[in-house]
């Protein structure tokens, strides 16, 4: 295995956090910041700077509103996200499936 198929990786994408959230985000249309905050067990702070992160990247669109009169923020992944989270899986399998193929 080569170390240029590592370094394709996206950095952006591979921080545990990043990725946990992307997943989630990939497998739903919006979250809240609420329920993003409760299934990852992250606290405020950092899943803010890692939401600020990936939304820098493109990756996320933040979306402020009102329910009840009270403040509500979810999230969901770009055109962008989606591809950039799909390329990323997909050379995790390539990796996997190349060392497969080395054994």
């Amino acid at each position: 295995m080569k170390t240029e198929t590592f370094n394709q990786l996206d950095k952006v994408i591979h921080e545990k956090g990043r990725m946990a959230i992307m997943s989630i985000l990939a497998s739903s249309s919006e979250m809240s910041f609420r329920e993003l905050k409760e299934m990852l067990g992250m606290t405020d702070g950092n899943l803010s700077v890692h939401i600020r992160t990936l939304q820098q990247a493109g990756y996320v669109v933040v979306s402020k509103t009102f329910v009840n009169n009270r403040p509500h923020t979810s999230y969901r992944l770009t055109k962008e996200g989606i591809r950039s989270f799909e390329d990323y899986i997909n050379l995790l399998e390539e990796i996997v499936r190349l060392n497969r193929e080395s054994d």
